[in-house]
C-alpha cells in the first residue's frame, strides 16, 4: 500500500472475477484514508482521476464488480471528503453523471447499479444541496418515476432515501405543485405492498411536514388513518418508522404558531418547544397558539385504537404513544401527566369493546401498564415527577373508591388494579417515600383491601407491601392495624347481621396481612413478632366449618408465616402436620359416588387447594426442616390431593348458574380443580421430594393426560385470545440460554433494535396467555422484594399453570427413572402426540406438539445438570434416541419459531447425553433434509439445528462433523431467503463459539463469503423479492455478519499479527460496520472493537473511537448505550489516566448524567468506579468537585420534606446559611437539574471510596498540609484542603429524606474522622485540624438522632460519635460536647431494662431495641480498647465503668445463647434470658451480635487486665463489686466462664477468610482467654480431662497454622495457664498438686505446655522438610522469647531434677537457633535477655554436675560454631559469628561461681574475640570490644576469668593503634568512636581488677596506649580527644599514686602530650566556670 499522504492508483489487472470485489473493497477503504490524510495540494492534483475512477466504481462496466452496499458507501464517503477538502466545482458534472443511470428506467438487470447512483446522489445531496437547488426537481420527478414504474422494491426504496436526504438540505427550492405531488406520492407509498416502501415513504414525509407550524389539522388525520391502515400487516421495523412518522405529526400540533400563517424560519424543533419564551410575552398571548390541545392530540390515537379489531393494530397504535410521548419529551409529559394518565384511563380502559373478555381486559391493562411504566417512569418522571405522579394517581383514583358523595361515580375495578400496579411501580423507584406520598398512600390501600374485585384486592395488597417495604417506618402499624380489621371481620363473620360484603372483606384483609408477613424477614428490625404468632393461635382456634372463607384467611396466612424462615416454624409443625392431614384425607369409596352438589365438590377443592398453598410455602422456606420422615408424610398428602382430583375429573358435575348470579362469586369449579392440581404438582417440584416421588407412574401418566388433553377451533396457536390457547404452556424456552422470550424473531443479543418498551408491546403479540398476580394469591408472598422478579408476579390462569407445574415436574422426574419406564414414558408422549382424536383439532395438535417439545428440553436440561451419568444409559439409549429423534425431527421443520428453538436446543443436548453415534445419525438426517426439501422453514430449523448439535457436543466430540456443519452453513447463508440466511448465519456463530481454535483453517474462506455475503444485494434488509423484503426487516443479516467477525477475531486472538492480510481485511470490515447507520450492526461492531483493542490495539484509533463512544452514549437507543458504556469500561480498566487525558471531567459528567436519566444502567457504576479507584489517588479533589456538582442538586424528595423538617439547631442552622448562599445564586438552575437520590448515593459512595484510596496508600501530604508545603506540593489539589466541602456533603446526606443516603453520609463522615483524626492544622502548629471543624461534624450526627430516623440510622451514627471521641481530636471531656453527650445517654438507656426509646424515638421494636443496644455497647467497648493509646479516654469511660462492665458480660452472655442451638433456649436455668429472644429474634440479632462481640471482648480483656473491680463482679455473677472474692476459686467455675470461653473456643477453632480482621478477632480472644484463665473466674473447669483435651489440641493447630503475631499472645496465654495449674494431671486428683521429684507426669498441664513452647522454638527457623513459623523478624523474637519465658516460668517452680531436664530442653533448642545458618536475620540476639534469665535460675547443689556440663557442652558447641564460620564471608557468616561470640560471653557472665568451667575453653574464647578485634570487619570489631568490655566487668566475680583477661590486652592496644591514622585523616565513624569509648571502659575496669602493687606497671602499657589518639592541638577538641582526657583524668582520681607513677616512666614526648591535654582541659573547664561566673547578681540567702 501507499505511503500516507500519497494516493495510490488502482490498478484494473487486479479486477479478476474470483478475488476482483476484495481487491476494489480494500483499495476504496484505503483510499478514504489517505484521502483524509493527504495534504490539500496532493488531493487537488489527483482529484480529477480518483473522481473518475470511483465514477467506474459507482457505474461499472467490464471488469469492474456490481457496486455492493460497502463499495458504494465506501465510493460514496470518498466523494464527500474529496469535495470538502479540495475542489467543489466539479460537483456539478459529477451529479449528472449520476443521474444519467438513475434516470434509466429500461435497464432492470442493473439494479445495482441504479441503487448505487441514488445512494451517492444522496449522500452528496444531503451535504451539498444547498448550493446545487436546480437538482432538486429532477431528483424528486426521477424519484417519483421510480416509485411508480420500478418493480424492485429495493430500487424504489433508495430512490425515496435519495428524496429525503435531498430535501433535508434543497427543500426550499421545491414548486408548490411538486410539493403536492410528492405528498400525494409519499402517502400512497405508506399502503405500498413493500414494507421497505413504507418505510422509506414515512421517512420522507416527516421531512416534507418539517417546519412543524405547517402542518394542518387535514393532514394529521388522513396521515394517522393511513398509517392505522398499514399497522396489520408490517413488521416491526416498519410499525417503529410509522409510529415516527405518526409521532412527528401529533408533536407538531403542539407547536404554539402564530394564527395569521407566516412562515416561521425553520427551527429546530427544540428551539420552536420554546418558542414562547423568546417572543415577548404580551405579543405572544394574543396571537400564537397550538393546532389540538394535549387532550385532542391524544384522542386522535385513541379513536384510532378503539375502531382497531386486531391484536397486532392495537399494540402498533401503542407505539404510536411512545414515539409521541418521546418526541415531546420529559418536561411536556411530567407537566400534564395526569392528563396523560386521565385520558388513558377514560378514553381506553373504560372504553366499554376494551373489556368484553378477561383477555381484552388484561391485554389493555399490559399496554397502559408498559406505557406508563417503562416508558414515562423509568425513563422520563423526574424524582419529583414521580412523587407528584404518586399523589396524583391517588388522588384521581385510588381515593376515589369507594363513592361518597351522591354525585360520585367509583373508578372501575380494571382502573384501579392498573392506578395500583403503578403506584406499587413508583414506591419501588423512589426508595423511601417522602410524608406527602405516605400520606397520600397508606389510608387509601387499607381502604381498597376491601374492595369487591379480587383483582384490586391483591394488587392492593401488593402496592402496600411495597409501600411498607420501601418505608418501613409504617410497616408496624399496619400490621397492627389490618390484624385488628381482620379479627372483626373474623368475629362478625358468624353473626347473621354481617353486611353482605363480609366475606370478601376478610379475605381482602387477609392478603393485605399475608403480603406484609412476607416482607418481614427483609425489614426485621421494624417489627416484634408476636403478631405472627398470635394469628396462628388465632387460626387454630376456629371451627374450620363455618366457610371456605375462614379456610382460605386461615391457610393464606399459614402460608405466608412459613416465610418467616425454620426457626420460627420449627416450633409449630407438629400442629402444622397435624392441620394437614386433617385437610388432606384419603380419598374413600363415599368420595366416588356422584351424590354431590357443585357446590359441596367446590368447597372440598378448595380447602385441599388452599392447604396445599401452606405446603408449598413451606417447602420453598424451611428446607433445613424437610426431613426424610416429613418429606415422606408430605409426600402422601400431596398423593391424596391429586387422587381426589383424579375423582373429580371422573364425574360429570354441572354448574349451576341460575339467572340471578349475575357475576359469578368466584373462581368456576374447573378453576379450582386445576388450582388444586398445580399446588399438587410445584410442590413436588420441590427438590426435597425427588427421592420419594421415585419411580410413580400415576404421577408421570397424570402429567401427560394434562400436557394433553381438552378441544377448540384454530387458525394459529399464538394468534388465540381466549386466554387459553388448548392449554399451551406459558414457559418459553428461550434462545442462547439467555432467559427472553425469543417468540420475537430477532437478532441474537439485545433484540433486533427494539428498546425494551417497545420490545414488550410486540412481545404481548406473541403470549396468547396473559399472566396477572391475581392469578395466584400466593406471589403476594413468594416474591424476594430486593429482585423483582416478574415471573412469579405475571401469573398465568390456574388452567395454564398446571400444565407449566406438570412440566416442571416432569423435567425433574424423568431424568431419575430407570431405562424401562423412560421408554414407555417417552413413546406414551410420542403416542399422545400422534394420537388420530388431534386430527380433528389442529389447535390442540400444535399445543401439544409445543408442550412436548418443552417439556423434553426441560428435562434434558435437567439431566444435562444434575443426573449426567445416569442419564446417559436411560435418555442416552439408542432406543430413545431414535423415537425422541424423529419426532424432534418433525418439530424442528414445522414452521413454528418457538418450536424451531426448542427442538434444535432439544437436538444438541439429546446429542451430548448419547453416544456418537446419535451424533453421526442425526448429522445425516439433517443433510438430506436440506438436500432434498427446499422449503425455507425446514432449512432454517435444520441449520440452527447444526449450530444447537455443534455447541452442546462441544469442539472436540464433534470434530469430525465440522467440516460438513461448515460448509453447508456457508452454503445456506448464501440463500437468498431472509429466514434461511438469518438463521444459518446465527447457527454458524454458535459454531465458530464452540469450535474455537479448531475453526482456524476456515478463518480466510469464511472472511470471504462475509464480504461476500455484505456485498449481495439479496441480504440487504431491503433487497431481494417482494415477500423476501418483508420477512427482512424482522431478520437482518448484517449484525450476525458483523457477530461472525467477532467471533472470528477472538479465534485469531494475538496470531491476528502474524498474516498481515487476514488483518487488513477485519480491520477494513470492522471499519466498515462501525460506520453504518443501523443500531444492531453498530452494538456488534463495538464489540468487535472491543476484540481488536485486546488484540491489536496498535491497530485502533483510541481518541476516535472515545469520542464515537461519546456520541453512542446520548443516542436515544439503548442498546447501543449499553455497548458504549461496555467498552468504555474496558478502556477504563485498560488505562484510566490516558482515559483522563481523552474524555477528561465532561465525559465522567456525562456518565453521572447517564445515570440520572437511567439508573437501570449498571454498567455506568463499573466505569465511574473503576475509573475513581485508578486516578482519585492523583487528583482526588477534581471527583470531590464532581461528586459535590452532584450532591449539591438536592434531590425531590428533599424539597419536599425540607419544608416539614424544621429540627435544626444552631449548628445545623450556621451551616445550613453558608450552604443557602451558594443556593441562592443557583436557585433558579437548582430547580431544573435535580439528582436522583441513587446518583446521589452513587456519589457518596465514591467519596468514601477516594477517603479509603488515600487511606490505604498512606499519601501523607493528603493528610498533613505542613508537610505538603515542606515538599513543595501545591495544597489546593490535595485531599486534605476538601475536608470543609467533604463534612457538608455529609451533613447534606444526613438531613436528607433517603435512608440509604443518610447512611451512606455517615459513612463519610466517620471516613474524615478517621482519615484526618491526625492531620495538623496549617495555620496552629499544636492544634490539629478537626479541631475547629467539630461544630459542624456534631450538626451533621444530630439529625440521626432526631425522630424520624431509623434504627440502621442510629447505630452507625453512635458508632461515628464513638469514632470522634476516640480518634484523639479532643482530648478534655468537658470540651466534647453533644457528641459525647448522645453516647452517654445511649448508654444510660442500655442500663435500664425494657426496649430503648433513644430520646424521640417513639415505639422501637424488639429488635430494633436489641440491635441498637448492641451497637452502643461496642462503640463503648472500642473507647476502651483504644484508651491503651489514647490516655485520656480512661477519664471518658471511667465514670460508667460501673453500667458497661455487666452490660458487656451480658451481651457476651446473650450472644452466646443465641449462637447455642435453640433447643438450650427453652430451659433458661442458668441464664434469665431476655424474652425478645424467642426464636425469631435470634436469627434478626445474630448477625449484628457477631460483628461487634469480638470488638466487645478485646474490651473485656481489657478491663480485665487493667483488673477492673467491676467486670470481675460482672463475671463471678455478683452485684456491685464486693470484696474482691479469691474464695470462690474453691466453688468451681464462675457462673459466666463457660459462655465465654465457649465463645472464644469456638472463634479460636473456625477459620474466617477475611484475614485482617480475623487476626483482630483471634487476638482479642487469647487476650481475654489470659485474663478467664484466672482461678477465680474458671475454677479447674479446664482440668476436666475432655476440655482439657480439646483446649491443648486447639493450641497445637493454632501453633502449627498462626504467624507469629498471633504465637505471642497463644504463649502468654498458655504460660498464664502453667503458671495456676501447671503441677496438676486432669482427671486425677486435683486436691492436691502432683510434687513428685522424679519427673513431671506424662499427662500433667506442664507436659501439654511445654510441648507447644518447644514447638514454637524448633519452628521458629528453618527447618528442612518441615514449615517454618511465618510472621515479622520482631514478632518470631518476641515468640521466641515468649517461649524461652515460658521455659523460665516452669523452671523456676519445679524442684531439682525436673528443673535440668526442663531447662536441658530449652537451651538446646536454643543452641539449635545459634547453629542456624539458613536466613540473614538475626534472631539471638533480640532473645539473649529471656535465654539468660533461663540459665539464671538458681541450680540445686546436688544436680550442680549436671548444669555444670549443660554450660560446658553450651560454650563449646558457640565456639565450635565460631570456628565452623572460618574463611568464610557474607551476611549469614558474620551474624552466626556474632550472636556465638555474645552468647557464649553471655553463659559465662551468668553462671554462678561454684560452677566450675575448663579454663581451656575460656582461653579459646579470649582468642577468638582477640582474632575479631584484629580482622579488619568493622561491625565485628565492634561486637568484640563489648564482648571483652562485659568480660573484664565480669572478671571482678570469678577467678577464671580474672586469671584470663590479661590475654585481651595485646589485642585491644593493637586495635587502638590501628585507628591512629584515621584520626589524623579525621575518617573515623561514629560507631568507631562509640567502640573505642568502650575501650577505655575496659581499661578502667582492667585497672580496678589489678592488685596495687601491679597497677602501674599496668597503667604504664595503657596511658601511652591512651595518648596515640590525643590531639591537644586540635580546635574545637574532637569527642575521641574528649573522651580520652575524661577517662584519663577518672583513672587519675581513683588510683593516684599510680597514675603518678606511671607518668613519670613515660617516654618525654608521650608525657609532653599527656600534659598538654590534661592542662587544656583542666584550664577549659575552669576557664568556663569563669566566663559563667561574670555577669551574676547572687540573691543573699538569709
Amino acid at each position: 500500500m501507499a505511503s500516507k499522504g500519497d494516493i495510490e492508483e488502482l490498478d484494473e489487472n487486479q479486477l479478476t472475477p474470483d478475488s476482483g470485489e476484495l481487491y476494489l473493497f480494500q483499495w476504496l477503504s484505503n483510499l478514504e484514508r489517505s484521502l483524509r490524510d493527504a495534504s490539500i495540494v496532493t488531493l487537488k492534483e489527483t482529484q480529477a482521476s480518483v473522481e473518475a475512477t470511483l465514477l467506474k466504481v459507482l457505474i461499472p462496466m467490464e471488469p469492474y464488480p456490481s457496486p455492493g452496499r460497502p463499495l458504494r458507501n465506501l465510493a460514496a464517503r470518498c466523494l464527500l471528503v474529496l469535495y470538502h477538502r479540495g475542489e467543489s466545482r466539479s460537483l456539478f458534472d459529477t451529479l449528472r453523471a449520476l443521474l444519467k443511470p438513475a434516470s434509466d428506467i429500461k435497464a432492470t438487470d442493473k439494479d445495482s447499479t441504479r441503487i448505487a447512483a441514488l445512494w451517492t446522489i444522496g449522500e452528496l445531496m444531503e451535504a451539498f444541496g444547498s448550493q446545487f437547488m436546480s437538482f432538486m426537481a429532477e431528483t424528486a420527478t426521477i424519484a417519483i418515476k421510480i416509485l411508480r414504474s420500478s418493480a424492485s422494491p429495493h430500487v424504489r426504496y433508495h430512490a425515496l432515501t435519495m428524496l429525503r436526504k435531498t430535501l433535508v438540505s434543497a427543500k426550499k427550492a421545491l414548486s408548490d405543485s411538486l410539493a403536492k405531488d410528492i405528498i400525494k406520492q409519499m402517502k400512497n407509498g405508506l399502503t405500498d405492498k413493500a414494507l421497505p416502501v413504507q418505510r422509506a415513504a414515512a421517512a420522507v414525509l416527516a421531512i416534507v411536514y418539517t417546519p412543524e407550524d405547517s402542518v394542518t389539522l387535514a393532514d394529521v388525520e388522513l396521515i394517522i388513518n393511513i398509517c392505522v391502515k398499514s399497522l396489520e400487516n408490517s413488521d416491526q421495523v416498519t410499525t417503529q418508522s410509522l409510529a415516527q412518522l405518526v409521532g412527528h405529526m401529533l408533536a407538531a400540533t403542539q407547536v404554539e404558531r402564530v394564527m395569521t400563517v407566516t412562515e416561521q424560519s425553520q427551527k429546530g424543533k427544540k428551539e420552536q418547544e420554546d418558542s414562547d419564551i423568546s417572543t415577548p410575552a404580551h405579543i405572544a398571548a394574543e396571537n400564537t397558539k397550538v393546532l389540538l390541545t394535549p387532550g385532542d392530540m391524544l384522542s386522535q390515537i385513541s379513536t384510532q385504537f378503539n375502531k382497531a379489531h386486531s391484536r397486532k393494530t392495537r399494540a402498533g397504535i401503542f407505539m404510536f404513544y411512545v414515539t409521541l410521548l418521546v418526541k415531546l419529551g420529559t418536561a411536556f409529559v411530567e407537566a400534564n401527566y395526569s392528563l396523560l394518565v386521565g385520558h388513558l384511563m377514560t378514553e381506553i380502559v373504560s372504553y366499554p369493546k376494551n373489556g368484553v373478555t378477561r383477555y381484552d381486559k388484561l391485554f389493555i391493562r399490559k399496554l397502559v401498564g408498559a406505557l406508563l411504566r417503562e416508558l414515562i417512569a423509568v425513563r422520563m418522571l423526574t424524582e419529583q415527577g414521580q412523587i407528584a405522579a404518586i399523589q396524583d394517581l391517588s388522588s384521581s383514583y385510588l381515593k376515589r373508591w369507594p363513592a361518597l358523595m351522591p354525585g360520585q361515580v367509583a373508578p372501575s375495578s380494571t382502573i384501579l388494579t392498573i392506578a395500583l400496579e403503578e403506584v406499587a411501580g413508583l414506591l419501588q423507584q423512589l426508595g423511601n417515600a417522602p410524608p406527602p406520598v405516605q400520606d397520600a398512600v397508606s389510608a387509601p390501600l387499607m381502604t381498597l383491601l376491601t374492595h369487591p374485585s379480587h383483582s384490586v384486592r391483591v394488587n392492593a395488597s401488593w402496592t402496600l407491601r411495597c409501600f411498607c417495604y420501601s418505608t418501613p417506618l409504617r410497616l408496624p402499624k399496619a400490621m397492627l392495624a389490618i390484624a385488628e380489621s381482620l379479627q372483626r371481620d373474623i368475629e362478625s363473620l358468624q353473626s347473621p347481621a354481617a353486611p353482605s360484603d363480609i366475606d370478601r372483606r376478610t379475605l381482602g384483609h387477609s392478603y393485605g396481612l399475608a403480603a406484609l408477613v412476607a416482607i418481614v424477614p427483609h425489614r426485621p428490625l421494624y417489627v416484634s413478632f408476636d403478631v405472627s404468632a398470635s394469628l396462628l393461635k388465632r387460626v387454630s382456634d376456629h371451627d374450620v366449618h363455618v366457610a371456605g372463607v375462614e379456610v382460605e384467611v386461615a391457610w393464606t396466612l399459614i402460608a405466608s408465616l412459613m416465610l418467616l424462615g425454620p426457626n420460627f416454624v420449627r416450633s409449630h409443625l407438629p400442629q402444622l402436620l397435624v392441620l394437614w392431614r386433617n385437610a388432606l384425607p384419603k380419598p374413600t369409596a363415599k368420595d366416588n359416588v356422584s351424590g354431590r352438589s357443585a357446590a359441596e365438590w367446590k368447597f372440598l377443592l378448595h380447602v385441599r387447594e388452599s392447604a396445599l398453598r401452606a405446603i408449598l410455602c413451606f417447602l420453598l422456606h424451611n428446607s433445613q426442616l424437610t426431613t426424610l420422615d416429613v418429606a415422606r408424610r408430605i409426600s402422601s398428602l400431596l398423593g391424596n390431593a391429586l387422587s381426589f382430583s383424579n375423582v373429580f375429573l371422573s364425574q360429570t358435575i354441572e354448574e349451576v348458574s341460575g339467572p340471578s348470579v349475575i357475576e359469578s362469586t368466584g373462581p368456576s369449579i374447573r378453576t379450582r380443580e386445576a388450582s388444586l392440581r398445580r399446588r399438587a404438582y410445584q410442590s413436588y417440584c420441590n427438590p426435597f421430594l425427588n427421592v420419594f416421588a421415585g419411580p410413580d407412574i400415576d404421577n408421570i401418566s397424570a402429567m401427560q393426560a394434562s400436557i394433553a388433553s381438552t378441544s377448540g377451533s384454530f387458525t394459529s396457536v399464538w394468534q388465540m385470545t381466549d386466554g387459553y390457547a388448548y392449554g399451551l404452556t406459558t414457559l418459553e424456552i428461550s434462545e442462547d440460554g439467555i432467559d427472553q422470550s425469543t417468540t420475537s424473531e430477532s437478532p441474537r443479543r439485545g433484540h433486533s433494535n427494539s428498546d425494551s418498551i417497545e420490545h414488550s408491546i410486540s412481545a404481548l403479540l406473541r403470549k396468547p396467555i396473559l399472566g396477572a398476580c391475581e392469578h395466584d394469591t400466593l406471589s403476594l408472598s413468594m416474591i424476594n422484594p430486593s429482585e423483582e422478579d416478574s415471573r412469579s408476579f405475571n401469573a398465568p390462569p390456574p388452567v395454564s399453570s398446571v400444565c407449566d407445574a406438570a412440566i416442571e415436574l416432569f423435567s425433574q422426574l424423568l431424568p431419575a427413572q430407570d431405562l424401562s419406564t423412560t421408554l414407555r414414558t417417552i413413546s406414551l408422549l410420542i403416542e399422545f402426540n400422534r394420537s388420530p382424536k388431534l386430527d380433528k383439532n389442529a389447535g390442540r395438535r400444535a399445543a401439544v406438539m409445543l408442550n412436548s417439545v418443552v417439556a423434553i428440553v426441560r428435562t434434558l436440561r435437567v439431566s444435562m445438570t444434575s443426573h449426567h451419568r445416569q442419564s446417559k444409559d436411560t435418555l442416552g439409549h439408542s432406543q430413545v434416541t431414535s423415537a425422541l429423534g424423529a419426532f424432534l425431527k418433525d418439530a424442528l421443520v414445522d414452521g413454528d419459531p418457538a418450536l424451531r428453538s426448542a427442538s434444535s436446543e432439544a437436538i444438541g443436548r439429546l446429542a451430548n447425553i448419547s453416544g456418537s453415534s446419535f451424533l453421526t445419525s442425526q448429522t445425516k438426517v439433517l443433510v438430506d433434509h436440506i438436500v432434498s426439501h427446499r422449503d425455507p422453514q425446514g432449512r432454517a430449523g435444520c441449520a440452527l439445528a447444526f449450530g444447537s448439535l455443534y455447541s452442546y457436543v462441544g469442539g472436540l466430540a464433534a470434530a469430525p462433523i465440522l467440516k460438513t456443519t461448515v460448509n453447508l452453513l456457508m452454503s445456506l447463508s448464501n440463500d437468498s431467503h431472509p429466514l434461511v440466511h438469518f438463521w444459518s448465519l446465527r447457527a454458524l456463530g454458535h459454531v465458530i463459539n464452540a469450535a474455537s481454535l479448531a475453526f482456524a483453517p476456515f478463518v480466510s474462506s469464511t472472511l470471504g463469503m462475509l464480504l461476500k455475503i455484505y456485498l449481495s444485494d439479496a441480504h440487504e434488509v431491503e433487497g431481494g423479492t417482494l415477500n423476501n423484503a418483508n420477512i427482512g426487516g424482522d431478520l437482518q443479516a448484517y449484525p450476525l455478519v458483523c457477530h461472525i467477525l467477532d467471533a472470528i477475531i477472538t479465534i485469531l486472538g494475538p496470531d491476528v499479527h502474524d498474516s498481515p492480510r487476514t488483518r487488513t481485511i477485519v480491520l477494513d470490515l470492522v471499519h466498515e460496520f462501525s460506520v453504518e447507520d443501523d443500531e444492531p450492526i453498530l452494538v456488534e461492531a463495538i464489540r468487535c472493537i472491543q476484540h481488536l483493542l485486546m488484540f491489536a490495539p496498535e491497530h485502533v484509533d483510541v481518541p476516535e473511537i472515545v469520542n464515537r463512544f461519546r456520541r453512542h452514549l446520548s443516542s436515544p437507543r439503548r442498546c447501543l448505550k449499553l455497548a458504549a458504556i461496555d467498552a468504555l469500561y474496558q478502556l477504563v480498566q485498560k488505562d484510566a489516566l490516558a482515559m483522563s487525558r481523552l474524555g477528561g471531567d465532561r465525559l465522567v459528567e456525562d456518565l453521572f448524567g447517564m445515570l440520572d436519566g437511567d439508573p437501570s444502567i449498571d454498567g455506568v457504576r463499573s466505569v465511574i468506579s473503576s475509573w475513581l479507584l485508578q486516578t482519585a489517588i492523583h487528583n482526588p479533589s477534581a471527583w470531590i468537585d464532581l461528586c459535590q456538582r452532584i450532591m449539591l442538586r438536592i434531590n425531590a424528595s428533599q424539597k419536599v420534606v425540607n419544608t416539614a423538617n424544621s429540627l435544626m439547631d444552631d449548628e445545623g442552622q450556621s451551616l445550613s446559611a453558608s450552604m443557602s448562599n451558594d443556593d441562592t445564586q443557583q436557585g433558579n438552575i437548582a430547580m431544573a437539574a435535580t439528582s436522583r437520590w441513587r446518583t446521589q448515593l452513587f456519589a457518596l459512595q465514591c467519596l468514601h471510596e477516594i477517603c479509603t484510596l488515600v487511606a490505604r496508600f498512606g499519601r501523607r501530604e493528603h493528610i498533613d498540609i505542613p508537610f505538603a508545603r515542606s515538599q513543595g506540593i501545591p495544597v489546593n489539589g490535595l485531599l486534605v484542603s476538601r475536608v470543609p466541602d467533604l463534612i457538608k456533603m455529609a451533613f447534606t446526606a444526613s438531613a436528607a429524606y433517603v435512608t440509604e443516603i443518610r447512611l451512606e453520609g455517615l459513612v463519610v463522615l466517620r471516613d474524615v474522622i478517621q482519615v484526618f483524626c491526625q492531620a495538623p492544622d496549617p495555620d496552629y502548629p499544636d492544634a490539629l485540624l478537626l479541631e475547629q471543624h467539630q461544630a459542624p461534624i456534631t450538626a451533621a450526627l444530630t439529625p440521626a438522632f432526631s425522630p424520624d430516623s431509623t434504627p440502621e440510622i442510629l447505630s452507625s451514627a453512635i458508632d461515628a460519635c464513638a469514632v470522634f471521641v476516640g480518634c484523639g481530636v479532643v482530648k478534655d471531656v468537658n470540651r466534647m460536647g453533644r457528641i459525647l453527650k448522645q453516647l452517654t445517654t445511649a448508654l444510660g438507656e442500655v442500663d435500664e431494662s425494657g426496649n430503648l426509646t433513644m430520646g424521640n424515638f417513639v415505639d422501637l421494636s424488639p429488635n430494633a431495641s436489641g440491635m441498637l443496644r448492641v451497637s452502643i455497647l461496642s462503640a463503648w467497648a472500642r473507647l476502651e480498647i483504644a484508651s491503651s493509646e489514647q490516655t485520656y479516654l480512661l477519664d471518658v469511660i471511667k465514670p460508667y465503668r460501673s453500667i458497661l462492665a455487666p452490660q458487656w458480660i451480658a451481651s457476651l452472655r446473650d450472644y452466646a445463647v443465641i449462637r447455642a442451638d435453640s433447643e438450650f433456649i427453652h430451659d433458661a436455668s442458668a441464664v434469665a434470658l431476655d424474652p425478645s429472644y424467642a426464636s425469631l429474634g435470634k436469627v434478626v440479632l445474630l448477625p449484628y451480635y457477631a460483628s461487634s462481640w469480638a470488638t466487645i471482648l478485646q474490651a473485656v480483656a481489657n478491663a480485665m487486665n487493667r483488673s477492673d473491680q467491676y467486670i470481675s463482679a460482672a463475671i463471678l455473677g455478683k452485684e456491685g463489686s464486693s470484696n474482691n472474692g479469691i474464695d470462690s476459686a474453691t466453688e468451681g467455675p464462675a457462673p459466666l466462664f463457660f459462655p465465654l470461653f465457649g465463645l472464644i473456643y469456638e472463634a479460636l477453632a473456625t477459620s474466617s477468610p477475611d484475614t485482617s480482621s480475623r487476626v483482630d478477632t483471634v487476638v482479642a480472644c487469647l487476650g481475654a482467654l489470659k485474663c478467664l484463665l484466672d482461678p477465680r473466674y474458671s475454677g479447674k473447669a479446664l482440668l476436666d480431662p475432655t476440655i482439657f483435651q480439646e483446649f491443648m489440641s486447639l493450641s497445637h493447630r493454632i501453633a502449627m497454622t498462626e504467624s507469629a503475631e498471633v504465637l505471642i499472645h497463644l504463649l502468654t496465654v498458655l504460660t498464664t495457664f502453667a503458671k495456676y495449674f501447671g503441677q496438676y494431671v486432669p482427671g486425677g486428683d486435683l486436691s492436691k498438686g502432683s510434687q513428685s521429684n522424679a519427673a513431671i507426669p506424662p499427662d500433667s498441664v506442664y507436659t501439654h505446655c511445654l510441648k507447644v513452647f518447644a514447638y514454637t522454638l524448633r519452628h521458629s527457623r528453618h527447618n528442612p522438610g518441615a514449615s517454618s513459623i511465618q510472621g515479622d523478624l520482631s514478632d518470631i523474637a518476641k515468640m521466641i522469647s515468649a517461649s524461652l519465658g515460658a521455659f523460665h516460668l516452669i523452671a523456676s517452680t519445679t524442684e531439682s531434677v525436673v528443673r535440668e531436664d526442663i531447662r536441658g530442653i530449652g537451651c538446646m533448642l536454643y543452641g539449635e537457633l545459634l547453629k542456624d545458618e539458613t536466613s540473614e536475620a538475626d534472631l539471638v540476639t533480640p532473645t539473649l535477655p529471656a535465654f539468660r534469665s533461663l540459665l539464671a535460675v538458681s541450680c540445686r547443689p546436688g544436680v550442680r554436675e549436671r548444669y555444670g556440663k549443660l554450660i560446658h557442652g553450651l560454650l563449646s558447641s558457640c565456639l565450635l560454631n565460631v570456628d565452623e564460620m572460618r574463611g568464610r564471608e557474607g551476611l549469614i557468616s558474620s551474624r552466626k559469628v556474632k550472636t556465638n561470640l555474645l552468647a557464649a560471653v553471655l553463659i559465662l557472665t551468668v553462671i554462678p561461681p561454684q560452677v566450675a568451667v575448663s579454663r581451656d575453653v575460656v582461653e579459646h574464647l579470649f582468642f577468638l574475640i582477640s582474632q575479631k578485634l584484629e580482622e579488619g570487619d568493622q561491625q565485628m570489631a565492634i561486637v568484640a570490644v563489648h564482648c571483652a568490655k562485659t568480660l573484664a566487668i565480669a572478671a571482678s566475680g570469678s577467678e577464671l576469668l580474672r586469671a584470663c583477661v590479661r590475654l585481651l590486652l595485646p589485642a585491644l592496644i593493637q586495635y587502638v593503634a590501628k585507628m591512629v591514622p584515621r584520626v589524623d585523616e579525621g575518617t573515623v565513624s561514629e560507631q568507631q568512636a562509640t567502640s573505642i569509648d568502650e575501650v577505655w571502659k575496659t581499661f578502667a575496669t582492667l585497672v580496678s581488677l589489678a592488685k596495687d602493687e601491679q597497677r602501674s606497671r599496668l597503667l604504664s602499657v595503657l596511658l601511652p596506649t591512651i595518648t596515640l589518639l590525643l590531639r591537644p592541638s586540635q580546635m574545637p577538641p574532637s569527642t575521641i580527644h574528649s573522651n580520652g582526657i575524661a577517662h584519663l583524668l577518672s583513672l587519675a582520681a581513683s588510683s593516684p599514686a599510680s597514675f603518678k607513677e606511671a607518668t613519670t616512666q613515660l617516654d618525654s614526648s608521650v608525657r609532653e602530650v599527656l600534659e598538654m591535654s590534661i592542662r587544656k582541659a583542666v584550664e577549659g573547664a575552669a576557664g568556663s566556670v569563669q566566663q559563667n561566673m561574670k555577669p551574676q547578681i547572687s540573691l543573699r540567702s538569709f
